[in-house]
């Protein structure tokens, strides 16, 4: 557990940043079991679950799993990750409040069949006033440039919630409308170890480059924590998912 020094520090870094990375926040013991789980989930579970919550690449090849959605929902070891005391107790001291959980969430990119994340903001799919949110992030793999390190722009998270366009990438529909997200903030590489943690504001834009290696896996729980004070506005609600059903028929429209 990280003691009140550590917390006010990082308390710091998030505010002034939007992102922190703290190293060997998971125990190896912990990291372990988290990796041993997520294999018994893909393996019992994810083949049975809707292709809106289990998504691949290729439906037809089970090694191109690239995200499962909400797997609190389904297994009673994420749905306790959720009330983790080392994890909500950073979750809080980051947001200056009490939290919400809103889910836990895996993400792969298979080497050799992943594309790019484009760039982003998780708040402007969450569509909450105030957009105050905390995504805890943890990496089962080591990660680089060569298989899909997440960059951050560096203070991004006080420009507001930015216009987003259709991304057309599977698992991240919508992407920030702009070609150099550099104008928003100073670009950060996040190279990561396994059990390592980085956590993220809701309004921090951040993207990661496709698995470009060929035998090295990229994979990675979530945890997403709304502050209590955060409220979901149904009218941004509806407009965003409005924009995804756009984007849905035009996907059709090309098939």
């Amino acid at each position: 557990m990280l003691n009140s020094n550590e917390l006010e520090v990082l308390q710091e870094d998030f505010d002034r940043d939007g992102f922190v990375h703290i190293k060997g926040f998971m125990t190896s013991d912990e990291i372990d079991e988290m990796e041993e789980r997520v294999n018994c989930f893909i393996r019992d579970v994810a083949p049975s679950l809707p292709k809106s919550i289990a998504m691949y690449v290729d439906f037809a090849n089970p090694t191109s799993l690239k995200q499962i959605e909400c797997l609190d929902k389904y297994d009673q070891y994420f749905s306790s990750l959720t009330t983790s005391s080392k994890i909500t107790g950073l979750a809080k001291a980051l947001l200056h409040d009490d939290i919400v959980p809103k889910g836990v969430h895996y993400f792969s990119k298979p080497p050799g069949l992943s594309k790019a994340t484009p760039p982003h903001q998780d708040g402007y799919y969450f569509c909450l006033t105030p957009n105050e949110a905390a995504t805890v992030w943890l990496p089962l793999d080591d990660m680089d440039e060569r298989n899909g390190a997440i960059t951050y722009v560096a203070g991004s998270h006080k420009k507001g919630v930015l216009s987003h366009e259709a991304s057309y990438v599977l698992g991240f529909s919508q992407g920030v409308a702009s070609d150099h997200p550099s104008e928003f903030g100073r670009e950060v590489v996040c190279r990561v170890k396994r059990g390592d943690c980085l956590v993220h504001h809701s309004l921090m834009i951040h993207s990661a480059e496709a698995n470009a290696s060929s035998d090295r896996q990229r994979r990675a729980v979530s945890s997403v924590y709304y502050a209590k004070r955060a409220q979901v506005d149904p009218e941004l609600q509806r407009l965003y998912k409005e924009s995804v059903e756009r984007q849905r028929e035009a996907l059709i429209g090309q098939t």
